[in-house]
């Protein structure tokens, strides 16, 4: 069975797009006993850090494995205390990534040929965490992938990032020939009941009929796990935020499921 290849993807920062993809990962190798590959692509390394891992040290990452042929996935693929769950981490290096292809004409598939490999087939999902930017290393992402979880906070600068990410996969859809690439789910983040947030809320639930996750609150627990290294899972699973985090990853699961049914 090939792995569901998601993308976490919005070109704004702040949107909660690093705590979806990793507590979303988490909860699927911790509940679902599903193996799990982790690709963080974002030169902040939130992912790894969130996962306790020192990601300033590392002596090799996701620049490596992409820019090198002799580096396989292995060798930058660390197993984490979620059994399941392993995470490929990055860091400031990736920032050099464009001038470390510009001679590679293939360069915005360089991340799909590089997950061309048995181990990486081995995996049932495999999840990246992307930049909040539009560049070369979210172009390979969206060639990677099959399907795009777009984290929205709730204002309106946001909603108007969400319909240029939308624009974003069409574009790739055409000029990459990705038909199948999609959205599967759309999150609304930092969620705060005011009359705005929920103009904004109905709006997307509009423009995304069924593929509209519940609305995740801004959450002191959410925010104390990651200042561990920790998942919501490991630190605080019966917190307020440990609900709001599974409601979400159910979706992940479920938006999957609806697909598998459409395409059987």
């Amino acid at each position: 069975m090939t792995a569901r290849r998601i993308a976490f993807i919005n070109e704004k920062g702040g949107t909660g797009k690093s705590t979806l993809a990793v507590n979303t990962a988490a909860w699927l190798a911790l509940k679902r006993n599903k193996r799990v590959l982790l690709v963080d692509l974002d030169t902040q390394g939130h992912a790894g850090k969130s996962l306790g891992i020192d990601v300033r040290g590392l002596s090799m990452s996701a620049f490596d494995w992409l820019t090198r042929d002799d580096v396989p996935l292995a060798a930058v693929a660390h197993t984490t205390s979620t059994p399941g769950l392993t995470v490929v981490p990055s860091y400031k290096q990736l920032a050099d990534l464009p001038q470390a292809l510009s001679g590679d004409m293939q360069r915005a598939r360089r991340l799909a040929k590089r997950l061309e490999v048995p181990e990486a087939e081995s995996y049932d999902y495999i999840i990246f965490d992307a930049p909040p930017s539009l560049g070369l290393v979210t172009t390979n992402i969206l060639v990677a992938s099959t399907e795009v979880v777009i984290p929205v906070a709730v204002t309106y600068l946001s909603l108007d990032g969400c319909a240029e990410m939308v624009q974003t996969i069409e574009q790739v859809n055409t000029e990459h020939a990705r038909p199948d690439l999609h959205v599967s789910l759309v999150v609304p983040t930092l969620y705060r009941k005011t009359a705005l947030a929920d103009e904004i809320l109905e709006k997307l639930q509009e423009y995304f009929p069924g593929r509209c996750a519940a609305p995740v609150a801004m959450n002191v627990a959410i925010d104390e796990a990651q200042s561990h290294g920790k998942t919501i899972w490991e630190y605080a699973p019966w917190s307020r935020g440990a609900t709001l985090l599974q409601a979400v990853a159910e979706n992940v699961e479920r938006v999957g499921k609806a697909q598998a049914r459409k395409s059987a």
